[in-house]
Parts: C-alpha cells; structure tokens; sequence
C-alpha cells in the first residue's frame, strides 16, 4: 500500500486492514512463549514453568532491541514517505538494520560469558537452576533471529505488505507448536526442546519475511552514501519508547518474581506464570492495535492530515477497549480456566491463582488504551512526552507498588500492583494528553 492510499482511503477501512496483520505480527514473540508455556507446565510441571518465568526478562530484551529499531527507523521511514523524502527514509532503514545486527551479536556476546550469572540474578533457585540452563543456552544462541523478527516485521509492514508479516508470524508459530510437542513428548527433550521449537520457528518466520525484499512491491533500499551518525542517533531516539515498554514487561516480570519468592516461594512465581503470560499475550494484542494505527497515523502526520490523525486515535482507544475487557471479565469471573490452560494445577497452585487472577486482570481494562498512547505519540513524533508514559507505567508505577502494597497486604498486595499501576497511569494520560490538546 502507497502512502496515498494512506493519507487518502476512509480511516476506519485501513485501520482494519492493518489490523489483523499488525496483531499477527505483534504475536510473535507472545504465541513462542504462549507455546512454551503450555507445553512445559502440562508436559514437564510447575517447577519448570517456574523456571521458564525466571527466563522471560531475557525474551524482553530481546524482542526490545527489535522493536527499538524496528519501530524506531520505520515509523521515520514512513513519516519520510509521507512528505515525500524517499531517500531519507532509506537512510532511516539502512542505520536502523545496522544498529539492530550490532545489537544482536552483542547480546549473544554478553549472554554466552556471563549467562550464568544473569540468570541468578534473574531469580533463579537451586530448584529452579537445572530447568533454567537447559533452555537459556538456546534463547542466547539465536538472538539474532530473535532481534531480527521484530525488526523485519515492522519495517515490512511500514513498506505496504502486512499480509506477509502476518503469514510469517503464523506459519513460524504453527511450526512452533508442532515443534514443541514432538521435541517434548515423544522425544523427551524437555526445556531443551521448547527453546530449540521457539528458535528455529523464529529463524522460519525471519526467512518468509526476508522474501519481501525479493518482491516487485519491495521499497526498502540499502543506502550508505550520505548516511550520518545523526540517523542512527535519531533511531535510537525515536525507538527507545518501543524499547522500554517491551522491556519494562521483563522489569516488572524480575521484580514481581523476587517479592514471590519472598513471601511464598516457587509456588508463588509458578502461580505467576501463569498470569504473566496471559499479560504478555494481552500486551502483544494491544501493541498490535497500536502497530496497526503506527504507518496510518505516522503518513499523516508527515502529510499534516490532523482530522485524519483524531480519527485514528479514537478508533484506536476504542477498539482497545473492546478487545481488552474480555480477557478481564473472564479473569474475574472465571480464573481457573487460565491456571488450567496452563498446568495441571495442585490445590495449592489453583487456590493462589484463583485469587491473584482476579486481582490481576482488573487492569486489562485499561492496559489496551494505555499502551495505544504511549505508542501514539511516538507514532507522531513526540517521543518526550510517550517515553514519560512509558516510563511511569512500565518501571516507576509498577515497582514501587509492588514493593509498597505487600508490606500491608501481603501477597494480595503484589497482586494489587499491576492493576493500581494501569489505572494510575491512565489518569496520567489523559492529563498530559488534555494538557498538550490546549
């Protein structure tokens, strides 16, 4: 799609065409460790599932140095293409796929010599340790892929093929799935097994998005002649919210896990596996409304269009809502149905989940709307004022809670956390946001 069409077609009929592709897209990280989950808690228990928990942070990081670049350089691109600076746009594309290869052969540079002690530092237990080094190994080995999966989807989808991203995300997690369960049933490979399915479906997804560069309607171009230091510092700049919000997921999964450790031990964080991937799969569909949105509200933005620009926001907080409320209500008024989708839960495990399930999901109300805002300035070129937002709800917010509230409520109180912090920074939002509006 042309940016034309973008700054020409009715709002909503785009917005709904990115969507399911976006959401797809956004996915990906959360159907690999959805799988993941799945498989370990049924197939091998709640301790590796716990230890799996203690490994998610690692996943953030990751995928983060993805989004970073990703979302950074292409938003640019497409602010770019809507004023009509092509060339600039491909020097935006061209320093973003640099920084991104840097970062992921950095990561597998630090994880292989200290991935030992990261990993104790993470949470891990002397129960929980021989789980945790049986699958790491492989996450840090294909880092690259990891990073590179993000990063292609977003720019694919800002270059008008949302389809394909969408069909990458799909067949890398239906090979996933499939892998997963022949690693970990018949071939008894346990956490070993599910990294290698998670890696290699990645590696998948990563090969049918790079097909696009083979295609007629491929418009990213490498160009180096005329490339400064200021695109990639403006990259950077521009990302950094992306990254922060991904890896503030990992941050409030790290401090979540040690307060559990704390006042109930293993079980505590096994409990907590199971609501930490229903907030990562409920988090990825919201980042994907908000992707949706992202190349519609960026060409606009660049071509002036304002009334275009409203029309998308309210669209976009709407249907953030909508989709939203539904994994609350079911939380509130039917919470063993998600510790069972997970484990086969002893009656300790379902009582604890019980309860912190419908403390927990209370905040998926409003989760949808927060992260399309913080989002939605990036996409406009206000980087300031949707890292403070970000910052707020996804680190300050959260932990201060969650290390406040237990010392009068307990664990009740580190349930509290969550739902408290997406409140409070909804309230945030619509002040700054009010504030900038006049």
């Amino acid at each position: 799609m042309d940016k034309y069409q973008l700054i020409s077609q009715p709002v909503p009929k785009l917005f709904f065409q990115y969507l399911i592709p976006a959401v797809s897209g956004t996915m990906v990280s959360a159907v690999y460790i959805l799988a993941d989950t799945i498989i370990i808690g049924k197939g091998i228990g709640a301790t590796a599932l716990a230890a799996l928990n203690i490994v998610l942070p690692l996943f953030n990081i990751i995928y983060g140095a993805g989004l970073l670049f990703g979302v950074g350089g292409s938003v640019l691109m497409s602010i770019c293409r809507g004023r009509g600076h092509d060339e600039k746009g491909q020097w935006y594309f061209t320093a973003a796929f640099l920084l991104n290869l840097l970062a992921g052969i950095l990561y597998i540079s630090v994880f292989f010599i200290f991935e030992k002690k990261i990993l104790v530092f993470l949470g891990g237990t002397p129960v929980t340790m021989p789980y945790i080094m049986s699958y790491a190994p492989y996450l840090s080995g294909g880092a690259l892929f990891l990073c590179f999966s993000t990063f292609l989807q977003a720019f694919v989808r800002n270059d008008g093929a949302p389809r394909l991203a969408m069909t990458a995300v799909i067949t890398g997690g239906i090979f996933n799935l499939i892998f997963d369960i022949l690693l970990v049933f018949p071939l008894q490979m346990g956490m070993a097994g599910a990294a290698l399915a998670s890696v290699t479906g990645t590696a998948l997804a990563d090969c049918i998005l790079l097909s696009h560069f083979f295609t007629k309607k491929n418009g990213l171009r490498f160009r180096f002649k005329g490339l400064t230091t200021l695109y990639f510092k403006t990259v950077f700049s521009n990302g950094f919210t992306s990254f922060l919000t991904e890896i503030s997921t990992g941050i409030v999964i790290f401090v979540f896990n040690l307060q559990l450790l704390r006042y109930v031990g293993d079980i505590g964080v096994s409990a907590y596996g199971v609501i930490s991937n229903t907030a990562y799969v409920v988090a990825a569909i919201s980042n994907g409304i908000s992707q949706a949105a992202q190349p519609i509200l960026s060409t606009n933005y660049g071509a002036s269009k304002f009334e275009r620009i409203g029309e998308v926001r309210r669209i976009g907080i709407k249907t953030s809502l909508a989709i939203c409320a539904i994994p609350a209500v079911f939380g509130i008024f039917a919470p063993g149905v998600f510790t069972h989708i997970f484990l086969n839960p002893t009656a300790e495990v379902l009582a604890l989940s019980t309860s912190a399930i419908r403390i927990y999901f209370i905040g998926f109300f409003v989760i949808g709307i927060n992260i399309f805002m913080i989002n939605y300035f990036q996409s406009v070129a206000r980087p300031k004022i949707s890292f403070v937002l970000c910052l707020l709800r996804g680190c300050i917010l959260n932990v201060l809670f969650v290390s406040v509230l237990p010392l009068f409520w307990g664990v009740n109180g580190i349930w509290m956390a969550a739902p408290l912090t997406e409140f409070t920074s909804l309230g945030i939002g619509v002040f700054l946001t009010k504030k900038i509006s006049h």
